[in-house]
């Protein structure tokens, strides 16, 4: 009990950081992605582009690109693909949408990664209060949507927060490799 006859809010503040709750925490304060996806829209925006891409540097014959549109998506997809020299002339050339598409429609069976990332704000674990769109990870023949319904999906809490971490992790990755291409883009301006 406190001083004034009330029940003190500290045990329970402390109860919920011991047990890994956060209190006040908005879901973009569990997302990795979050603050590079801000960064690259800031950088496409400032570029005024509505697409990048980038060879993964660590993966042979493995590109990455992005649709960004403005204030309503960025859709990246990251994937093998069998002509690696025609897309590093559309990268060269600074014809990153024709890498998108291609990249899209013509990557190599099973190597594919899309990201809708609703909001380009990053992935988040769940629905934001200004969102009716869930931001969504596929990869293969697997899908996992972030609409924070676990129950819905069929999974324990347990594995959707994995899935969410993993995703957000490959997210972040994906995300620094066109942020880099970004800035250089700029800088090649």
């Amino acid at each position: 009990m406190s001083c004034f006859g009330r029940p003190s809010i500290v045990p329970l503040a402390v109860a919920l950081s011991v047990a890994g709750v956060s209190v006040g925490a908005s879901p973009a304060d569990d997302s990795k992605s979050a603050t590079i996806a801000k960064e690259l829209v800031q950088a496409l925006d400032a570029a005024k582009l509505t697409a990048i891409a980038t060879q993964d540097a660590a993966n042979p014959g493995v590109f990455v690109a992005a649709l960004y549109i403005p204030g309503t998506q960025l859709l990246v997809v990251s994937a093998k693909y069998s002509a690696p020299p025609l897309l590093v002339n559309s990268i060269t050339a600074k014809d990153y949408q024709a890498v998108y598409v291609d990249l899209q429609s013509a990557s190599v069976r099973g190597s594919k990664i899309f990201v809708m990332d609703q909001g380009a704000d990053g992935l988040l674990p769940k629905l934001s209060g200004d969102s009716s769109a869930a931001d969504s990870f596929d990869e293969g023949d697997k899908s996992v949507s972030f609409d924070g319904d676990w129950k819905k999906a069929k999974v324990s809490e347990a594995d959707y927060n994995k899935a969410f971490a993993d995703a957000d992790d490959r997210y972040a990755k994906l995300l620094s490799m066109l942020l880099a291409q970004a800035k250089k883009s700029k800088a090649g301006s």
